[in-house]
Parts: structure tokens; sequence; C-alpha cells
């Protein structure tokens, strides 16, 4: 059974929800089954990198709070993202445009190693306060899960997987998503945000029973798949 997953890289929510749903997929007894497919999304698609800004003054100056109330969300997070194991120093995080991450996340995608990518990917961003948008970096980070440095280099010298990208930001409004992380389930049950474990095994548990069904059906119209010495 597939489950999609539309996520930004830096979105501190994400990062907190795709632990939570690995939670919930670890004590799924068909965990086996299920394949996982990240999308992609960009919460602030105009963002101009500029690792000189700090990630405080930047949510103050673009949402219009007070730089004391980004401080305190962006402490609320954290605490959020220790609660699951998660540690976030977004002090050090670097204004960075996520197209280019994106674009790496795809190229890891080809080669089996999506999850991968976006796991090294928020990491570098909310714990390392790593630049997302530099290609040095991606390569590091690319080389450290399997991939080849020249071929990240070169795939983000051109533009390369960015109809990819923009086609996951395009199916994302067609299904009417305004928000990240989003969870899809066997293309029919959502999950919006970084919900709690028990939220995501309910959902795990709803959507694989109805995907098995289907299958059975589909099994039965279709007639046994026999083997070579007889057996079905």
């Amino acid at each position: 059974m597939k489950v999609e997953i539309w996520s930004d890289v830096m979105c501190p929510f994400c990062y907190i929800g795709k632990r939570r749903f690995e939670d919930a997929l670890q004590q799924f007894a068909h965990k086996g089954k299920v394949e996982i497919e990240w999308k992609s999304f960009q919460l602030n698609p105009d963002m101009v990198t500029d690792p000189s800004v700090n990630i405080n003054q930047y949510l103050a100056d673009a949402k219009g709070w007070t730089l004391d109330y980004a401080q305190q969300m962006n402490n609320h997070v954290t605490e959020m993202a220790a609660e699951v194991g998660l540690t976030y120093h977004m002090d050090n995080a670097v204004v960075a445009n996520s197209f280019n991450a994106h674009r790496f996340s795809h190229l890891a995608k080809k080669h089996g190693l999506g999850d991968a990518a976006e796991e090294a990917l928020f990491k570098a961003y909310f714990t390392d306060g790593k630049n997302i948008d530099d290609t040095d970096t991606l390569a590091e980070l690319g080389t450290a899960i399997g991939l080849d440095a020249a071929e990240i280099k070169q795939v983000l010298a051109a533009d390369t997987y960015a109809d990819e990208v923009k086609h996951d930001i395009a199916e994302a409004q067609y299904l009417g998503i305004k928000g990240v992380p989003f969870f899809v389930m066997n293309s029919k049950y959502a999950v919006s945000g970084a919900q709690a474990v028990p939220v995501f095994t309910q959902t795990l548990e709803k959507a694989f029973g109805e995907w098995h069904d289907e299958r059975q059906i589909t099994n039965v119209a279709e007639g046994p798949t026999c083997g070579p010495d007889g057996d079905c």
C-alpha cells in the first residue's frame, strides 16, 4: 500500500510528523507492505536564500510578528521536537529556498533513497544549521546516503527534476493541500499535520484493510496465480 507524504524541508512540523508516522508504522503489523513516497511542497516559494539573516528575524518580518513572539514559536516547536527524540537548533537555521533541496530529493528517489534524503535534509536544516540550498552541502549529504557527488552537482547545475517538483506542487494544489505535512494513504485517506501516533495508527489500519480487500477481490476476479510446481 502506498503512503504519499507532501512535505517541505524547512517545515518544523514535517520532521516531527515524520517521526510520529514512523512510530506508528513501527507498531503496524503489515509495515513490510507499506511503500512510502515523498512529495515536494514549498511553504514559501519566493524565499530568497540568505545565510546572514537570523530565522527568528526572518519570521518576524515575514509574518508581522514581534521578534520575541517568533522566538517563542521556535522554542515551542523545539520542545515538540524533543518529545519525539529530535534536537532542533532553530537559532542556527539558515534562511534558504527549498526548491533545489526538493530536486535533490527527486534524484534520491530515482535511486531508491527518497526517505534517506528527507531524513538527511531535515537533520541538516533543523539540527546542524546547514544551508540546504548550497550545492556542496547537498553533495555532502548525498554522498553520505549513497549518491554520487558528481551526479548531484550535475543535476543541480541544470534544471533537472524541476518539472517533477512543480508536478508535485501542482498535484497538491489539485488535491486542496494547503499545508504540510500531509499524508495520503491508499489514495483515499488523509492525515493533515503532525498528528499524534494513534491517529496515524488508526488511519494506517483502515487504509490497509481496504487496500488488502481490494487486492483480494482483484485476485479472485483474475484467478489464482500458480507457480511452476503447481503452488498457488
